[in-house]
């Protein structure tokens, strides 16, 4: 029996509960919490999507019932095909967060494990995600590989 399952709508709270902990974690994280209220209402509907192109994998708190010890995240989009993924179906992993009392347990290779299972499920030809320094060897475990990528961001 896994440990890891599907998050459910009923989770909402503890993954925007978990983000909020990988946020915090990163140089310049906002730890801000006061878009929780907005943001719950879409990560719900999304969460009660069973079909759709966005999956979170949760582990429950071993010591405390009713949160969560790790989360993953990730979605599916259409990209332009290309050389190594003529089909264009890429995955984005966010979102990677384990609870500070529950690290080192291998919770989120599990997760991503689960999440990489999906991602192969719909076709994706690669999968890309941002990597902590604290994350990185998990990644580099799985085969994810450095990419020279110029990547930028404009919010709006």
């Amino acid at each position: 029996m896994s440990l890891v399952r599907r998050a459910t709508t009923e989770d909402a709270e503890e993954v925007l509960r978990l983000r909020q902990v990988m946020i915090d974690a990163l140089p310049g994280g906002d730890a801000s919490t006061a878009w929780h209220a907005e943001a719950l209402p879409s990560l719900r509907r999304k969460l009660g999507e069973a079909d759709g192109d966005f999956a979170a994998f949760v582990v429950d708190h071993p010591d405390r019932p009713g949160a969560l010890g790790a989360l993953v995240v990730g979605t599916v989009d259409y990209r332009i095909g290309k050389a190594g993924n003529p089909h264009g179906v890429a995955g984005y992993v966010f979102s990677v967060a384990t609870d500070p009392q529950a690290r080192r347990r291998g919770y989120a290779r599990a997760c991503m494990d689960e999440l990489l299972a999906w991602f192969r499920e719909r076709g994706a030809g690669q999968v890309m995600l941002t990597a902590s320094q604290d994350a990185e060897s998990l990644y580099v475990s799985l085969g994810f590989v450095h990419k020279p990528d110029p990547t930028m961001i404009l919010k709006l």
